[in-house]
């Protein structure tokens, strides 16, 4: 491999964090809260597209047939992408780190969708004049911004976690993960307290226009906001060629078999004035097997092989993760609609000026509420978390989050009562809070063990991570 040998100098990815040389520093809890806050952010846009993407899909007059479809449509987009740009994010050589470009650019596009979303119909309404084209470019513009917000918004937890997982010990990111339970009640309570509010009666909402404006002002805001302070949150250092900083005479002649690059990666404090211990890392990769060492990026015939190939408890946690996720989903994307249609009785087909329109959004404006008890109930959970795992476990604290949520939805369904719906709301922030935190932490612990007996490396945190979410 040397420059004595002939040879041409062959490489390697690898992580020092892979090879337990440097473990991270511990982090201040100022450092986790700033990091914690993309999570405040995207769950108060998330709040706001939980309480408005139905009135305002129902008010473009879009056709029932087609309402799933626009739910159907990011969640497959997601399950095709997210893998593979996770593992394409292990790898990335980004001057700026491996996941913070994604998170900037995924935060681009839920800005972009909010904007074509809440604004569509305004949009439409002053630039074409007949009626039916009208309906038409609404619908379809409407239908493209949920797609986009949606899918970017589901998109960027995985980044978000994965670049916890990089630049933290393992302490720590059990500690991250708390803080991002907390402000994602935060967000998701906020969003939902300021969607209550009538604005139309406001001078705010006067000035703006309509309500769907004043949100999308509130939602660029916070969102703009949170995403900046996060972003400087924790530096990460780019992946660089150790390789080239090996003087020949200390080069291996010895070469090893893959023929790719060695790199290393992790938090910017982990890389002194750019520089590395070589005779450290070039012994980490003789130790290595040569077909770990190879960095490749995930397509999705690979990916479903590594759905089926992987380790049992990933599986399940996988599948768990999947159903709970497509029952929360189910319920909070509805619930106002339910609150408008079914408790209150109200129209959301009726003209605007119609008295049971009038009273669809009367309950719109209370499940609004019931989602804002979710949101601050969720950040009190996730607060005593940590005490109940101490009796329960992880995985009791996750059946617990289950059970309590099914009983929760099956007692609503049954009795539509106002005051009964909302004190079980609840029960949808139990689930919240242990959708956000438990598997992760599970995930986490699963990690620590595989790095204790030199099982899995750090690298593949991304992909694990897109994988789970």
């Amino acid at each position: 491999m040397g420059g004595d040998s002939g040879q041409p100098r062959s490489h390697t990815y690898t992580s020092l964090a892979e090879d337990g040389h440097v473990e991270p520093p511990k982090r201040p809890t100022g450092r986790l809260i700033m990091h914690s806050m993309a999570m405040f952010g995207r769950e108060f846009c998330y709040a706001v597209e939980a309480a408005y993407v139905t009135p305002v899909l129902l008010s473009v007059g879009l056709p029932r047939g087609l309402y799933s479809v626009v739910w159907l449509l990011s969640p497959v987009l997601g399950f095709l992408l997210q893998p593979v740009v996770g593992s394409a994010s292990d790898h990335s050589r980004a001057g700026w780190g491996r996941r913070r470009p994604y998170i900037l650019t995924l935060g681009v596009m839920m800005l972009l969708g909010m904007a074509l979303y809440l604004n569509g119909d305004s949009v439409t309404s002053a630039l074409i004049a007949d009626p039916r084209r009208k309906l038409i470019w609404a619908i379809t513009i409407t239908m493209m911004g949920v797609v986009l917000f949606d899918f970017a918004a589901d998109f960027i937890d995985g980044p978000i976690k994965a670049y916890l997982f990089d630049v933290c010990s393992h302490q720590d990111k059990e500690r991250g993960l708390h803080y991002h339970a907390l402000f994602t009640g935060f967000g998701g309570a906020l969003g939902y307290l300021l969607g209550a509010i009538d604005w139309t009666h406001l001078k705010l909402g006067r000035v703006l226009g309509t309500e769907f404006q004043v949100m999308f002002f509130f939602s660029t805001l916070v969102l703009t906001s949170c995403f900046t302070i996060h972003l400087c949150s924790i530096p990460e250092a780019p992946l660089r060629d150790v390789a080239k900083d090996i003087p020949p005479q200390q080069v291996p002649r010895d070469p090893p078999l893959s023929s790719d690059r060695l790199y290393e990666y992790g938090s910017i404090e982990k890389v002194k004035n750019g520089y590395v211990n070589p005779e450290l890392e070039m012994q980490g990769v003789k130790n290595k097997n040569p077909a770990e060492q190879t960095g490749r990026t995930m397509t999705v015939k690979s990916l479903l092989r590594a759905l089926v190939s992987m380790p049992a408890h990933y599986r399940c946690l996988c599948l768990s993760h999947l159903i709970g996720w497509t029952a929360f989903l189910s319920n909070m994307l509805f619930f106002t609609d339910f609150m408008g249609q079914i408790v209150y009785h109200g129209n959301p087909y009726s003209a605007h000026n119609a008295t049971e329109f009038l009273i669809y959004e009367r309950g719109v404006e209370v499940g609004c509420w019931g989602l804002c008890i979710n949101a601050v109930f969720s950040s009190l959970y996730s607060y005593f978390q940590k005490a109940l795992v101490s009796y329960v476990g992880l995985k009791g604290l996750y059946f617990l989050g289950y059970l309590l949520f099914g009983l929760g939805t099956g007692f609503i369904g049954l009795f539509p009562n106002v005051y009964s719906t909302l004190v079980l709301c609840t029960s949808f922030g139990v689930m919240s809070s242990t959708l956000y935190t438990v598997p992760f932490n599970l995930m986490a612990e699963y990690h620590h063990e595989e790095q204790e007996q030199q099982v899995c490396g750090h690298t593949c945190a991304g992909r694990v991570t897109a994988a789970l979410t």
